[in-house]
């Protein structure tokens, strides 16, 4: 009696019938006409292979193997190959099961951190094992191909445990669906009549958007549209005042005072509530942004003062709000100079950027966004970095749109696979782009069959631009033609210094060449406009997790290559690396001109010491808003406060002077939006390490700006 040993241990008696029936099944895929009596004889070639072994116990491998050998020794190379196939391919989907066993077990131990903003509580770890699951299950129902570019490191597939399920991210029309009112699934919301239910449902409006997508949302100008609901409360204040008989100069006085204080309040609810309301079963706080900072009105000025403010105070003990992510639009005219109207919000902005690392900032003057401003069309970015603005398929502007999806392509990988030949590089590239645009058209074609009840919010409450008219049962096709599909990279600096030997901080040759390999990307995706009449874009991608997962697999392939290779991520998007020593003005020239290449979303950071003054942020500002084209620009540096008292610590100070506490909290920024350290990544956690200030101690630095 011969017994076959499966690959679990289990014996099981021999069966010649399978060994049959794969042989049929291979014969099958290649539509060759295998007889019955040319199966048997294989398979008695089988079994006599196996009795020569003299064995009781063979292995399933072993059996394989001499199904490969009886069809090759009986001229059937053709099915043999194609068996040998299907054995290659039930391996890789056991490994596949394999590797997700083992990953839902490290979950249940801690969740990974490819997202700064998951806890570790038995939401986030349910979430990250049905995440892990359906990863798998995209990756083994894509092309072969193309799920191998992903598993090798030439792309990423971001989101990929979200590829069939949904979209990335989202301007909220927040003014638009405020007036008229929504639902979400359990009843219907009426419009606010004032402030402060206005400020609660703007919170509601970014949880249930998150619920329903897998990236970030934004108000997009979140002061102009918030700012239509003061009036009426102005409107109720008023009356409440004159029923107890106030009158006169008297009356405006207090219904101001009142009013004010009633926007302060209402402000204060929303930093409160996007700190503590969880979305997405619980596992997280919403990724939020708010941009703000060009008030039309002086209503709008009074939201904008307010929320900043709000932010400065902190939460409860003082402690530093992680979200939203708050944009600060600067503009020549409205608040960048003195005699601006509003240059007092700009040096409040920069006030508050001074204790809390937020806002970021926004040049409204970059030609790229002045274009858009001058129409009527307000620019909006996120932490995310998502930004947009055309639309070959309808009306301009960012409300009520966002990136459907992005692919990231590897650049270091790249130009090691080029051995320093530039013209080897460009050909990789080439490869890569085609790639990474049949990656985005393939997701293009499952998200296709999504319904509008399956973005119930989103697109069931017409958030989302393409929506209108469409019917519970319809294709969400015509939501995926008004966003944007993102073709980003990685470690350009990597990639120079593989090419040349340098990177774009210390040669003028790699900057060239820099400006040239993203040029490159930038044009392929214009291109691609044209060709599928969808809207594609470069984007400088925000990598958080894949800093660490790029260079991991390349370590593998290619060993430690200095400076390339030889620590545990790549650097961000276009950056200069963290580590080099570089003068604020130098990298901000440097980087400038990839804010116009990068057309789906960019950001520069500038790193500095401890907490800067606020005329030294203004400056460093005022320098690039004035004498360059860059954009979006974030101030960074590492907070530190005591979680008893909620004191702010400089970067020496090991015990709160204030109640000499060791609990201290360590805040810093990573991908755009700020994180508590202990959520980096691996990745992250080196980088953040490595990262020296900008201004490197001297003082010159900022005279020069």
């Amino acid at each position: 009696m011969l017994y076959v040993v499966k690959r679990d241990g289990r014996e099981v008696r021999f069966n010649s019938e399978k060994i049959a029936n794969a042989i049929k099944k291979a014969a099958k895929e290649i539509e060759y006409n295998f007889k019955e009596s040319q199966v048997l004889e294989i398979v008695h070639k089988v079994i006599n292979y196996i009795e020569m072994t003299g064995k009781e116990k063979v292995s399933v491998e072993e059996v394989q193997n001499l199904v490969e050998k009886a069809l090759k020794d009986s001229g059937h190379e053709r099915i043999q190959k194609v068996y040998s196939t299907y054995r290659i391919e039930r391996t890789r989907v056991r490994e596949i099961k394999s590797d997700l066993m083992k990953a839902i077990n490290k979950i249940g131990v801690e969740t990974d951190r490819d997202n700064a903003n998951v806890g570790n509580n038995f939401s986030s770890k349910l979430l990250r094992i049905a995440s892990e699951s359906n990863k798998w299950h995209n990756l083994s129902n894509m092309p072969k191909h193309l799920a191998k570019a992903h598993e090798n490191g030439e792309l990423y597939f971001h989101d990929l445990d979200s590829y069939n399920l949904t979209i990335n991210c989202l301007h909220i029309p927040t003014k638009e669906i405020l007036e008229r009112g929504f639902n979400t699934g359990y009843g219907t919301i009426s419009p606010p009549k004032r402030i402060e239910t206005a400020a609660e449902l703007s919170c509601i409006l970014l949880q249930s958007s998150q619920n329903d997508m897998f990236g970030g949302q934004s108000h997009p100008d979140f002061d102009n549209d918030i700012s239509v609901f003061v009036e009426p409360t102005r409107q109720e204040v008023r009356k409440e005042l004159e029923e107890l008989g106030i009158d006169g100069e008297r009356l405006d006085e207090l219904v101001e005072k009142k009013l004010n204080k009633r926007i302060h309040q209402a402000m204060q609810g929303i930093v409160f509530n996007l700190n503590t309301m969880h979305s997405r079963a619980g596992s997280q706080v919403p990724f939020s942004s708010i941009n703000l900072g060009i008030p039309y009105t002086r209503d709008a000025a009074l939201v904008c003062e307010a929320f900043l403010e709000e932010y400065e105070k902190g939460l409860g003990k003082g402690e530093q709000p992680i979200f939203p992510n708050i944009i600060f639009r600067v503009k020549e005219g409205i608040n960048r100079e003195a005699e601006d109207p509003y240059h007092y919000l700009y040096q409040l902005a920069c006030r508050v950027a001074s204790k809390r690392m937020n806002p970021t900032f926004m040049n409204i003057d970059a030609d790229f966004n002045k274009e858009f401003y001058d129409k009527g069309y307000m620019p909006a970015t996120m932490g995310c970095r998502t930004y947009l603005m055309k639309n070959i398929n309808g009306e301009p502007g960012c409300k009520g749109r966002g990136n459907i999806a992005p692919v990231t392509v590897n650049l270091p990988r790249i130009a090691i696979e080029s051995g320093k030949s530039t013209d080897k590089f460009f050909e990789i590239l080439q490869q890569r782009l085609s790639l990474a645009k049949e990656a985005l058209l393939n997701r293009y074609g499952v998200l296709k069959n999504l319904k509008v009840k399956d973005l119930p919010f989103v697109a069931g409450q017409g958030l989302l631009k393409g929506s209108e008219g469409l019917k519970e049962g319809d294709s969400i096709e015509p939501i995926l033609k008004q966003g944007t599909w993102g073709i980003g990279f990685i470690g350009l600096a990597e990639a120079l210094i593989a090419l040349t030997g340098k990177h774009h901080g210390e040669s003028e040759e790699a900057r060239e060449l820099g400006l040239k390999i993203v040029g490159f990307i930038r044009q392929y995706t214009d291109r691609l406009v044209e060709e599928t009449n969808l809207n594609w874009s470069c984007y400088a991608t925000p990598a958080e997790g894949l800093s660490g997962k790029f260079i991991k697999n390349d370590k593998k392939i290619y060993g430690l290559i200095k400076d390339v290779t030889d620590k545990e991520y790549y650097t961000n998007s276009y950056h200069i690396p963290v580590k080099y020593p570089i003068s604020i003005k130098d990298k901000i020239d440097i980087e400038a001109p990839y804010h116009k290449l990068c057309n789906a979303g960019h950001i520069s950071y500038i790193e500095v010491d401890d907490r800067p003054s606020p005329e030294t942020i203004m400056d460093i500002l005022n320098y690039a808003y004035r004498e360059t084209n860059i954009s979006y620009i974030g101030i960074n540096f590492h907070i530190r406060y005591c979680k008893e008292c909620g004191n702010y610590l400089l970067s020496h100070e090991v015990l709160c002077p204030n109640c000499k506490s060791n609990n201290i909290q360590g805040i810093s920024r990573v991908t755009g939006y700020l994180s508590l350290d202990e959520r980096f990544g691996p990745g992250k956690y080196e980088e953040r390490r490595d990262r020296i200030s900008h201004s490197s101690g001297s003082k010159s630095n900022y005279e020069i700006i």
